[in-house]
């Protein structure tokens, strides 16, 4: 299985200790968060692995040069230009598409208890260009689901502001708390490429494109592929432990557990 780390970001939230290294080497516990990434991808089965970089990229390339995590790691090289998380994973595409298998992408700042290989599975099995882990955590922003867990769109509930733009919630529509793991087919490059995304674009501002064009009440229809409706799925882990630990908060908190 193939996966990609996010670790180009430049961590604002993590100086002084980002101004003279990258997010991705923070240690948690003395242990740096994107070597903790790395061997819980292998733990789940996963034997190639992308690492995008940017701020102080050479650090990054040291340190997995410097080890020997049983693993194939490729480096994806945005030191030109910080690309966000769509962008990056665009950039990355040739890397990612040696086959035509599907791949998880996972932030470099999230630890937590997902089942990284059952979600490999529901994706293999709901016929989704893209299946998110979600669970119902708390947070200041959410994504909006169909009954069937289809993406529908995105509500900021600090400012009450929904994407997109003029979208309305229905009763029957749930709100989840994103993980920042999940995992997309190669199909995906395509939709992006179609629909115009290039340059330095979020990997939900694809994802709720993909939504918004579609009659998501279609997917009733059972003759009807969920390919080409909505082909974005949520999965839902309701109990999910997870911890960002880009933030200095729940750093402490993170270095307290390890």
């Amino acid at each position: 299985m193939k996966a990609m780390i996010l670790a180009a970001g430049l961590g604002t939230r993590l100086k002084p200790w980002t101004e003279h290294h990258p997010k991705a080497l923070v240690p948690v516990g003395g242990v740096p968060m994107l070597e903790r990434v790395i061997v819980r991808l292998k733990e789940q089965g996963f034997t190639d692995i992308v690492v995008n970089i940017h701020h102080f990229g050479e650090q990054i390339i040291d340190f997995v040069s410097s080890k020997d995590f049983g693993v194939s790691i490729k480096i994806s090289d945005e030191r030109g230009k910080l690309l966000n998380t769509g962008g990056g994973i665009l950039h990355a595409r040739q890397l990612l598409t040696t086959d035509n298998e599907p791949f998880l992408v996972h932030n470099v700042d999230i630890l937590s208890n997902a089942d990284l290989k059952g979600l490999m599975t529901a994706h293999a099995l709901n016929g989704a260009e893209a299946t998110l882990l979600v669970s119902p955590r708390q947070s200041s922003r959410r994504l909006i689901f169909t009954e069937e867990m289809y993406l529908k769109g995105w509500h900021n509930l600090s400012t009450d502001e929904f994407k997109p733009k003029g979208f309305e919630m229905t009763e029957s529509d749930i709100e989840l708390a994103f993980s920042g793991i999940h995992v997309m087919s190669t199909r995906c490059f395509e939709l992006m490429t179609t629909d115009g995304f290039s340059g330095d674009f979020p990997i939900l501002d694809f994802y709720l494109s993909q939504a918004s064009k579609s009659d998501i009440s279609e997917a009733d229809d059972t003759s009807l592929s969920p390919i080409g409706i909505s082909g974005i799925k949520g999965y839902c882990c309701s109990d999910l432990n997870l911890i960002d630990i880009g933030k200095p908060d729940t750093l402490t908190q993170a270095n307290r557990l390890f």
